[in-house]
């Protein structure tokens, strides 16, 4: 009926179909499919088949995980934003000792005393009341953030100088745990307590990289989060250190000098905000010492005392105004 060539190729398009049925399919019989089904799958049908692994995956599922991977990376640094922010955290940036419990108590404490003082002065219990809000909680922290700036300038003003040291020893040989000691027995505080405190860190165990993540918390300063990522960078990918800690010396040396020019342009500016701010408390002082009768009616009536706290506020919100005008900062 059919000759031998016609009936081979009826065969193997025959083979070919139920090749393909099968694997397009998944082989699952009726049986397997009724267990599924009681099974509760997903969907009630499985429809991945043996060809699976070469389809493409869902572009919009991967997108999801992506951008729910880049939303939780903002929440955590704004947490630590926020943490960096705390008062537990300031005391740390400040190296103080005591405990945020205690600094608020003695702040409370402050705050009543002056408040009480002012009540004597005065006998208003409303400009008491605002003596010591101010003294109590406005002056100890302001004392706090002086500290802390003041810690933050020292520390970024040796830390170029650090970094070459770490470069002449890692290009002499030496390895990097000993650059770090001679960092912090030979730098100026408060580099050298901070180093120390990564020494001291590296020798129980601790990884460099949660050394310097603590660093940074203690010491919040680009200046810090620039060394631990050339450090991170170097350790897994490998390349020059000292190469690379001498580029980020200049850039250091680079960023110091861009704001000492921000500094000394803005000199006329500071100087003229500290005129504007300073000149009405000097001529109420001058007036008062030349004619204390003039200024009775400001001091010792409503009305007068009424006009001194409308102006002091004014002034104390023009003064922060000018100095966020003025101060720049990279």
């Amino acid at each position: 009926m059919f000759d031998q060539a016609t009936l081979t190729a009826i065969l193997g398009a025959a083979f070919v179909v139920v090749l393909f049925m099968f694997l397009m399919g998944g082989g699952s019989s009726t049986a397997d499919k009724r267990v599924k089904t009681i099974g509760g799958s997903k969907g009630g049908t499985d429809k991945k088949g043996r060809l699976s692994f070469m389809r493409v995956e869902d572009t919009s599922q991967r997108r999801k995980q992506i951008e729910e991977s880049l939303h939780k990376l903002e929440a955590d640094q704004r947490n630590r934003k926020k943490q960096r922010k705390s008062l537990k955290a300031k005391l740390v940036q400040a190296d103080w000792k005591t405990s945020a419990e205690r600094f608020t108590i003695i702040s409370v404490i402050i705050g009543v005393g002056a408040g009480a003082l002012g009540f004597l002065i005065t006998g208003k219990p409303l400009i008491a009341a605002g003596i010591a809000f101010a003294v109590g909680f406005g002056l100890p922290r302001w004392f706090l953030n002086f500290v802390i700036a003041r810690r933050q300038k020292n520390f970024t003003k040796n830390f170029a100088d650090a970094m070459d040291i770490i470069v002449r020893g890692v290009r002499t040989g030496l390895p990097l745990g000993d650059c770090l000691k001679i960092i912090a027995h030979e730098s100026p505080e408060p580099v050298a307590g901070e180093f120390l405190r990564v020494v001291e860190g590296e020798a129980v165990g601790v990884p460099i990289e949660v050394c310097l993540e603590r660093m940074f918390e203690r010491m919040p300063v680009p200046e810090v989060n620039f060394f631990a990522t050339v450090l991170n960078i170097q350790r897994t990918t490998g390349g020059n250190l000292g190469e690379s800690l001498a580029n980020l010396s200049g850039v250091l040396r680079g960023r110091k000098l861009l704001r000492e020019k921000i500094k000394a342009l803005s000199a006329e500016a500071k100087m003229s905000a500290i005129i504007i701010g300073a000149l009405p408390i000097a001529v109420a002082i001058i007036v008062t010492i030349a004619s204390p009768d003039y200024m009775n009616d400001l001091y010792y009536t409503d009305r007068g005392q009424q006009n001194m706290v409308i102006g002091a506020v004014m002034m104390v919100l023009g003064t922060l105004v000018m100095r966020k005008m003025i101060n720049f900062k990279i």
